[in-house]
């Protein structure tokens, strides 16, 4: 690796990239293809805006992560393959809703499915670290293996989606759960994990500044499926560096991403709706009706996220001081679980009474 010197000036060069690509393409959008990259539903039930607002977020960051990609490869004399594959295809798949060309969603998971499962085949991609009883005995099976991680690569980049659509939310989220990484791998001396990590954060406050709190361009698609694949990895990829680290630990960091699609599932299922289809019954979106009920904030979009996502944080701190402990983490997690419920039924029943949703 380089000086620190010379390493701090390749993520600064990295975040001015990331900016100006930013910046460049929120303002070209509306003349790229007569507008395609304007998101203009403002029907759907996940739109909060009321203006044409550009989808170009997902662009903006996976430009800048192929400079920051190349110029590591230049510099380090590596190709991060895991994370070019990736970002690439979840990109793509993303970015076809972005510039307007739809897909059905039983289709668009099924490809999702393939393509994760020959990623993580191809590149390799493996767990070496799990504390969890029953799963570190199946996953010595490679078919079980690769079913699991593809598993939590859907929960983690469909909850990405899911939660997308106010301001800072889903950026916000990222770049504390990799700032948490972030911390673990320097403590450790991951430094070249750490590098890539930082980079990321780097391309995410890039975006952020153009997202928050007055929304100038949205990630779209294929930026939160871009966000959550890149999230995931990461997890990955510190859970194999860091052995001493208990799994539930990192199941504490994706709880919200996690959870907010399990129980979304089965909600829907319950309610005999198709678990596919978005509606307007989602936790942030439920809040985000009660926080504007209220009549005492004058934009509650990022005020929304800003709530979400330091409640999140409060509860997930106490973890780190415990994170090398599996009985701590275990517990901690399902009362995390507990309490997401105990504040999603409140907020419901607000809503319902007040808002009749």
């Amino acid at each position: 690796m380089f000086s620190e010197q010379a390493t701090q000036s390749f993520l600064s060069i990295v975040t001015l990239v990331g900016f100006f690509v930013t910046l460049i393409v929120q303002k070209t959008s509306s003349k790229i293809g007569n507008g395609i990259l304007l998101d203009q539903d403002f029907d759907k039930p996940q739109a909060f805006h009321v203006e044409p607002i550009s989808r170009g977020g997902g662009l903006a960051s996976f430009i800048s992560l192929m400079f920051f990609i190349f110029i590591y490869n230049f510099l380090f004399g590596r190709i991060l393959s895991d994370y070019l594959f990736l970002s690439i295809i979840f990109f793509s798949l993303g970015f076809l809703d972005d510039i307007k060309i739809k897909t059905n969603p039983k289709i668009r998971l099924i490809f999702m499915i393939v393509a994760l499962t020959l990623s993580i085949i191809f590149l390799s991609i493996n767990i070496d670290n799990i504390d969890i009883g029953f799963l570190k005995s199946w996953t010595s099976n490679r078919f079980f293996e690769v079913s699991f991680i593809l598993l939590c690569f859907l929960f983690v980049i469909n909850g990405a989606n899911l939660i997308d659509g106010f301001n800072g939310l889903l950026v916000i989220h990222s770049i504390l759960i990799n700032f948490i990484l972030l911390l673990i791998n320097i403590d450790n001396q991951n430094m070249e994990l750490a590098l890539i990590i930082t980079g990321q954060i780097a391309i995410f406050f890039s975006f952020l500044l153009f997202n928050f709190p007055k929304a100038k361009i949205f990630l779209g698609d294929s930026g939160s499926y871009l966000f959550g694949s890149l999230i995931a990895l990461n997890v990955i990829e510190t859970n194999n560096l860091n052995p001493q680290i208990s799994s539930f630990f990192f199941c504490i960091l994706l709880f919200y991403l996690f959870f907010e699609v399990f129980f979304s599932f089965f909600r829907k299922i319950y309610l005999k709706k198709s678990p596919l289809i978005p509606d307007n019954n989602h936790f942030h979106m439920l809040l985000f009706k009660c926080l504007e009920k209220t009549k005492k904030f004058i934009d509650c979009n990022y005020l929304n996220s800003l709530i979400i996502n330091l409640v999140y944080f409060v509860l997930i701190l106490p973890a780190i001081f415990f994170k090398e402990n599996p009985f701590i983490c275990r517990y901690w997690f399902f009362f995390l679980l507990i309490v997401y419920l105990i504040i999603y039924f409140r907020v419901y029943s607000f809503a319902k009474k007040e808002i009749d949703i």
